[in-house]
């Protein structure tokens, strides 16, 4: 057995461990892809709560940010909130790898390595069996759709992707997302696809288990869906039909139709609340503009011209009612297995606080996220293919206005202001997660600024 901290099983300790960690965590968080503040040194950080999980796994909520720290086991303010499942072992196996976070030097924890207990198949079984039985383990509580037995022994695997949670495979029977920023509430990621199986909508897959905090926060932890072993994402599938010279209109529009469908059932899942209009939707668009030009000087010479986009929000038509969204709607959040189109990743834009994400949206804001995905993809060759996106971008729209009722190329004024408000928010993701990606977007900028198209 190995030698773990001497925490009881189900015991919440969130002072204990914290001196010996907090060094640790403070260098190895900002490495993570899912870590939301690379752009800025951790200064603060804190234990908001320690669970011992499973023998050798501590599961944490961790509390970042600028300002002062909560204490042990108090609510979290500003800044941050993640959470971490920690491996704690005397003599960790030598393929976790760039798993290993390091070696504990005092505290309870001292001798002891820790490392990302999610890149270990032990942790990642242990886990699914607590899933397959509704319980609770200190503050953590784990739930099931009971008509949906999960089997037991099924193996694991980390999914590699680049994302903003991480997610085990299960068999390639189910999917676990672990969501890794935490914001108090009901993780739309769950609650929005339990909501669309009730309204019968196939295009999402239902959560079959989940589980979730009560202390020091009420929130989501994890949802687990049934994994569609024989999909693509809509992102792969679109480079490998640029890279074979194919055609891809034929998808688009279909997947315009399915998108019409998934906004159907949410405006019938979820009665639209009173939206704002579009004076304030122009005037939080602008704000968002102010903020990404502070950071990313490449965009101030951009934004009177953008800044008239947004204005334009003011005289153009309404368009359709606000209703609930996707909120983060592109090529990599949806998959193709066989003939049919799926949606996944309901959590919105993970940087928008969940009150803003799980508010009325016009569904505009969805169809120029895809729109803009397209672009992105024709892109990603050389030399860029700009007919190959413009003709994906009006399937895409003539799917949607098939099932909808309404063409969104028809609310010119509408569609030009999401997408610029997409773009400025892709460039201020790129500039800070991915800087060579940042003339892709940059050119969106300059042309709908410049031209308005």
């Amino acid at each position: 057995m190995p030698k773990t901290a001497s925490l009881r099983p189900g015991s919440a300790h969130p002072a204990a461990p914290a001196a010996s960690l907090c060094g640790l965590l403070r260098e190895w968080l900002p490495r993570q892809r899912w870590f939301a503040g690379k752009d800025r040194p951790v200064t603060e950080l804190g234990l908001l709560s320690t669970t011992e999980l499973f023998p050798g796994c501590l599961h944490l909520l961790v509390h970042t940010g600028n300002g002062t720290v909560p204490a042990p086991g108090g609510a979290p303010g500003s800044g941050d909130c993640y959470q971490l499942l920690l491996g704690v072992r005397k003599h960790p196996s030598p393929r976790l790898g760039r798993a290993l976070i390091g070696r504990v030097h005092e505290g309870p924890l001292a001798g002891l390595t820790v490392y990302d207990a999610l890149h270990d198949p032990r942790t990642a079984q242990l886990l699914l069996d607590r899933l397959r039985r509704p319980g609770t383990v200190g503050p953590l509580r784990f739930e099931c759709d009971a008509s949906r037995p999960v089997p037991a022994s099924l193996v694991p695997r980390l999914l590699d992707a680049e994302q903003s949670n991480s997610s085990l495979v299960y068999g390639d029977e189910f999917i676990l997302k672990v969501f890794r920023r935490i914001q108090p509430g009901v993780n739309p990621d769950l609650e929005v696809p339990d909501a669309l199986a009730r309204q019968g909508c196939g295009r999402v897959p239902a959560p079959v288990a989940w589980y979730r905090t009560t202390h020091p926060l009420t929130a989501t932890l994890g949802v687990l869906q049934p994994f569609l072993r024989d999909a693509h994402d809509g992102w792969t599938l679109a480079l490998d039909a640029l890279a074979a010279g194919d055609d891809f209109t034929a998808q688009a529009h279909e997947l315009g139709r399915a998108t019409a469908e998934v906004h159907l059932a949410l405006a019938s899942a979820f009665p639209a609340g009173a939206a704002g209009g579009n004076a304030l939707t122009a005037a939080a668009m602008s704000d968002r503009l102010d903020s990404a030009a502070h950071c990313v000087a490449a965009l101030r010479p951009f934004v009177p011209g953008l800044r008239a986009a947004f204005a334009a929000l003011t005289t153009c038509d309404a368009g359709p009612p606000a209703q609930r969204i996707h909120g983060d709607l592109h090529l990599g959040q949806v998959l193709r297995a066989g003939r049919e189109w799926f949606v996944i990743d309901f959590e919105g834009e993970p940087s928008r606080p969940l009150a803003e994400r799980v508010s009325a949206h016009s569904p505009v804001q969805d169809i120029a996220g895809m729109l803009r995905s397209f672009d992105y993809a024709a892109r990603q060759r050389r030399p860029w293919r700009p007919q190959w996106a413009r003709r994906c971008r009006e399937a895409y729209c003539a799917g949607y206005a098939a099932r909808a009722g309404w063409d969104p190329r028809k609310k010119h004024g509408l569609l030009r202001a999401y997408e610029t408000d997409r773009a400025v928010y892709e460039v201020l993701y790129e500039a800070r997660h991915r800087p060579d990606w940042l003339p892709v977007p940059m050119a969106a900028i300059e042309r709908l600024a410049v031209r308005g198209d």
